[in-house]
């Protein structure tokens, strides 16, 4: 996809005389809601302007929702991600919060800034004249899926929230304080959106009609039908996602990368496993990645802060010979001269020449081989043909047990990063279940998906309390309490209908 394009709306336009203060600025046009949705183009920039909002619009903000504080959210909270920061995200990674986490406001904040941009733009789009049928079906169609994952990764979080959609704009209550919509009332509107978008975007963007080149990175008729499935999936809708996730893999679109390092390399932006990515470029819009999760004092990618690590407990469940284990930084000699490395047992004091890491580095999003500039082009995977496979592996083991095409699923996967495989003989619902979960965290680790998939499976308070414990901590998880995170506290101070007196 090309760099993002902006439409900003009812913003003047100046041309300021700094070096005269006595002169007036002249202003040579303003663009307004009624002016601007006049043509294909002002809807393309807009509708490119959505897409723009799932990692901020403007370089110095590109580090929000997808491309980093989500990371917080969703994977800090459980037993792979650790900060020894303290702070925020240090109290997330102890399975510790409440409504004044500054990371809970701003993914809150950033969220909501996404589903307010494509409801404006759904909203002033749909009248469109000058514009065919077929290119407002499509424009609409991506922006439903926009605000559907928005929505989706609202729900993951808290549950019930503030519903708005284009509809709210006509008639707009800046003073109401409505009550959160029950999470059963979005689904449905996002299945019904989801469902539309299936049937009018096309498969890939390959002699498009509508867009000039093979715009890589927009929504398509395969993303639309995978978030639908991993909605099913959180609904236990087993049958459906199974039928949904079989539809991707019957378009001979998609098939895993080669190798699961190369997958995640920095030149890597787009690959035949991506089906919905965050796109950078570290000259154009670059991203905050390699800043956030690349090694402290390492030799080669320097200035680094190791601010989203993963623990060293789930590090350690790797085989060695799974290549996804050498997407870390368990050891090196940092520039300060000292080795840093995994602590040998958690009374060992180290030597003279040796550091003990907190937690370990991952180079996901830290590539050696990558851009060496403060911002830099990694991809983000929001979904990624490995999660439909795995996916449909779980739809038919709730189904029917453990199956050979269940096993075969999961073992396609495996067999990339060399993993031992499944053997079907003796499995049960109940162990394939547990394979299926920790093949998810050493696949999907900071992909936005752990502790969503922890709680689907009833498995959050488990896992992550004896975690919690075996690094002599309080068993600080409680279902179903946390199941949801707690209301920002600027939000519930706006509007007391959303309450944290269950939550907290």
């Amino acid at each position: 996809m090309k760099p993002y394009k902006i439409l900003l709306l009812i913003i003047p336009i100046l041309m300021q005389y700094a070096c005269n203060k006595d002169l007036d600025p002249k202003v040579y046009s303003t663009l307004t809601n009624a002016n601007a949705f006049q043509s294909k183009s002002d809807a393309v920039a807009v509708v490119n302007s959505v897409y723009a909002r799932l990692k901020g619009p403007a370089v110095g903000d590109n580090f929000d929702y997808w491309t980093v504080r989500h990371f917080a959210l969703t994977d800090l909270t459980t037993d792979l991600g650790s900060c020894s920061y303290g702070g925020d995200p240090g109290q997330l990674s102890l399975g510790l919060w409440n409504s004044s986490n500054g990371l809970l406001a701003e993914d809150w904040k950033m969220i909501y800034k996404l589903i307010a941009n494509a409801n404006n733009a759904i909203y002033n789009i749909t009248p469109m004249k000058s514009i065919t049928d077929a290119e407002k079906k499509q424009f609409l169609s991506e922006l439903k899926f926009l605000r559907a994952i928005a929505y989706s990764d609202l729900t993951d979080a808290w549950g019930p929230v503030i519903l708005a959609t284009e509809k709210d704009i006509a008639a707009p209550a800046y003073s109401s304080q409505p009550k959160p919509t029950p999470v059963a009332d979005i689904e449905a509107l996002l299945i019904a959106d989801l469902t539309e978008a299936i049937s009018i975007l096309p498969v890939n963007y390959k002699g498009n009609a509508i867009y000039a080149s093979n715009d890589v990175g927009r929504a398509t008729k395969g993303a639309a039908l995978t978030l639908l499935a991993k909605l099913q999936l959180r609904r236990n809708e087993w049958q459906k996602a199974a039928d949904l996730t079989k539809q991707v893999i019957d378009l001979n679109e998609y098939k895993l990368f080669p190798s699961y390092s190369g997958l995640f390399a920095e030149a890597n932006k787009w690959c035949s496993e991506n089906i919905f990515s965050v796109l950078s470029d570290a000259n154009l819009n670059g991203t905050e990645l390699k800043n956030h999760f690349g090694p402290v004092n390492h030799p080669v990618i320097m200035d680094r802060w190791q601010y989203y690590a993963v623990t060293w407990d789930f590090y350690n469940t790797y085989n060695n010979a799974d290549d996804r284990k050498k997407s870390y930084f368990p050891e090196y000699e940092g520039v300060d001269g000292l080795i840093y490395k995994q602590a040998p047992s958690k009374t060992a004091k180290p030597g003279a020449n040796e550091f003990f890491m907190p937690d370990v580095a991952t180079s996901k999003y830290a590539d050696p081989d990558g851009s060496p500039t403060y911002y830099d082009g990694h991809s983000v995977d929001i979904l990624r043909y490995a999660d439909v496979l795995i996916s449909r592996a779980e739809a038919l083991n709730e189904l029917t047990g453990p199956t050979a095409e269940s096993v075969e699923l999961v073992n396609q996967v495996k067999r990339r990063s060399h993993a031992p495989e499944l053997v079907l003989s003796g499995l049960t619902k109940a162990t394939m279940r547990d394979a299926i979960l920790q093949e998810r965290g050493w696949e999907f680790f900071y992909e936005g998906k752990r502790r969503s998939d922890l709680i689907r499976m009833g498995k959050y308070d488990v896992i992550v309390n004896a975690y919690l414990q075996r690094i002599g901590q309080p068993a600080n998880i409680v279902m179903p309490k946390n199941k949801f995170f707690t209301y920002p506290l600027g939000q519930t101070t706006l509007n007391p209908n959303l309450s944290n007196a269950d939550r907290q």
